[in-house]
């Protein structure tokens, strides 16, 4: 059998795409089958080590990114499609595979028309709210259609539909407890807040959190992963900030947190701090612990503020738009939650009830099915 998987841009598309790839080696390996040629077609590979490691052969595609706004740039990306489909259509037909998956993104789109053309069966995953431009096209000949959120379903043909979760990779699913804050250098009997911003950090979350650091600290304990662009700033002004502050050890500083680190992390949090992205809330839901998510706004995302308004209408978390975000309002929502049992205790329950760890080998089952289907 031959997959070919799909998508690019970052780490929210790659990571679960590789998720559902490792389930499909264990499957395979199972059910004894013989293990399948899995290809990523992409402008870039992301991470070349993962690939290697997960036996995936990266093959180098081009696509123009359609901006929604009016854009000069949309005109060379035009052309950038046109050309990149051409070469799509000649690698499709090259390998032939029995199946197509993707999470979208405007790189999939050039794979997505090629796999039309010669009739490959595709299955595609909406792991926002609001399912993309790629997502939208394909599933109207899409075999099969998983989603994270049910809101989806109101975009999307609902016989193709299943509502399966986001995949989370098997080495960050599950946090670390036992020895998290030793490892860390976190003090014991001091709540532990982790803010979460992702691999290219999240400036206005970093800003607040400077804002508020000198009465944070008087309660709490923070690890804040602030993204390696943004590491120099925030080391500096965090440096004068707590300069003679004698609990400026309580504050623990992160450019980037490899997957050792972030379990450790999830694991002494007793709330997490994070933007909205579908990755972001459904690693937070499978470690389960209790969340104030700060979407990017409405105007630059479509996705995050839905997605984070179906978390915390699911009881997981809360959240605050990024424009109404303020230290004072911050503080006082930390507070609520961290000081509060009743409302903590039932946050943790929910953002667990919330959380599909099967996810991955779900749409790794699906996929596997409608690739053997079509090689009879």
């Amino acid at each position: 059998m031959k997959i070919v998987l799909t998508a690019g841009g970052s780490g929210g598309h790659f990571y679960p795409l590789i998720s559902v790839a490792d389930k499909i080696r264990e499957i395979s390996e199972k059910e004894k089958m013989v293990s399948p040629d899995i290809y990523y077609l992409a402008n870039d590979p992301y991470d070349r080590d993962i690939l290697f490691k997960n036996d995936i052969q990266f093959v180098k595609i081009y696509a123009g990114k359609m901006r929604t706004y009016f854009s000069v740039r949309n005109f060379f990306g035009l052309f950038k499609t046109f050309f990149g489909t051409l070469k799509s259509i000649y690698i499709i037909f090259k390998i032939f595979p029995d199946v197509v998956f993707t999470n979208g993104s405007y790189v999939a789109f050039p794979v997505l028309v090629a796999a039309r053309i010669f009739g490959i069966p595709v299955v595609l995953h909406s792991s926002d709210t609001i399912p993309s431009r790629v997502i939208l096209f394909a599933s109207k000949y899409a075999k099969k259609i998983s989603v994270a959120f049910s809101e989806s379903a109101d975009y999307l043909p609902k016989e193709k539909i299943v509502l399966l979760g986001n995949p989370v990779r098997d080495e960050i699913k599950n946090k670390e407890v036992g020895d998290s804050k030793s490892f860390l250098g976190l003090e014991y009997g001091i709540k532990t807040i982790f803010v979460l911003g992702g691999s290219q950090g999240a400036k206005a979350i970093n800003d607040v959190i400077l804002g508020s650091l000198p009465e944070l600290l008087k309660e709490y304990q923070i690890i804040h992963q602030v993204g390696k662009k943004n590491i120099e700033e925030v080391y500096g002004r965090s440096g004068v900030i707590l300069y003679d502050n004698p609990l400026k050890k309580r504050y623990k500083i992160f450019d980037y947190m490899d997957d050792l680190n972030l379990r450790m992390a999830a694991g002494a949090a007793d709330l997490i701090i994070s933007r909205a992205g579908a990755g972001s809330i459904y690693e937070i839901a499978n470690w389960g612990v209790p969340s104030i998510l700060i979407p990017i706004d409405g105007k630059v995302s479509r996705d995050q503020e839905t997605n984070a308004f179906s978390y915390a209408r699911d009881g997981g978390g809360i959240f605050i738009k990024e424009k109404n975000l303020s230290s004072g309002i911050l503080r006082l929502e930390i507070k609520r939650i961290l000081e509060n049992e009743k409302i903590y205790n039932d946050m943790k329950l929910k953002s667990k009830a919330f959380s599909k760890p099967e996810a991955s080998e779900k749409i790794a089952e699906q996929i596997i099915k409608i690739g053997i289907s079509h090689k009879k």
